[in-house]
């Protein structure tokens, strides 16, 4: 039995999702673009959840919230996106969890799902993520799902109002062994 499992959101889970981000949005900050006001506001989350189903829709993402098991709560999100088939049927993913529940392997569970999917229902060759160095406990849940280092990506996004570094790692189908 796994600890969580992955759903995807509806408008029904807006209000969980803007009490994540509110609760966590110190924590998150290091990690992620600056963030408009809206994006913390009710018609925000509804705007995110909108935005979900286009990708869904259009097979160009896929956005998962994650919850924990036991108590059938929101505890997170994880997100295929940029999916582009054709010669490289490939996505990136990025994932951020509730700072209460870190440390208990739910995030490196979550993302196993998460690529289970990718290469399974979704159909893709390759899921691709990109990780700050300073993002250690990130750089250990990819790692522990089998991902490759690939190389540093110098001045690759735009975190907090900084133009980041961040190491590529991939997955593929020819390497899907993962440890725990």
């Amino acid at each position: 039995m796994t600890d969580v499992y992955l759903r995807r959101l509806k408008a029904g889970d807006a209000a969980a999702l803007l009490d994540l981000r509110r609760r966590n949005r110190a924590f998150f900050e290091p990690f992620e673009p600056i963030r408009a006001e809206r994006d913390f506001t009710p018609a925000g989350m509804r705007d995110l959840l909108d935005q979900d189903e286009l990708h869904w829709e259009r097979g160009s993402g896929y956005g998962f919230g994650i919850f924990r098991r036991d108590a059938d709560k929101l505890v997170g999100r994880v997100n295929l996106s940029n999916v582009v088939r054709g010669a490289w049927e490939s996505c990136t993913v990025g994932y951020y969890m509730d700072e209460a529940e870190g440390g208990r392997g739910l995030m490196t569970e979550a993302l196993g799902q998460a690529v289970d999917f990718a290469f399974g229902e979704a159909g893709l060759h390759r899921v691709q993520a990109a990780v700050m160095p300073r993002n250690l406990a990130s750089i250990r849940v990819i790692e522990k799902n089998g991902f490759k280092y690939e190389g540093l990506a110098e001045y690759y996004l735009k975190i907090y109002g900084v133009w980041e570094h961040h190491r590529i790692y991939s997955l593929t189908r020819e390497h899907l062994v993962r440890s725990t």
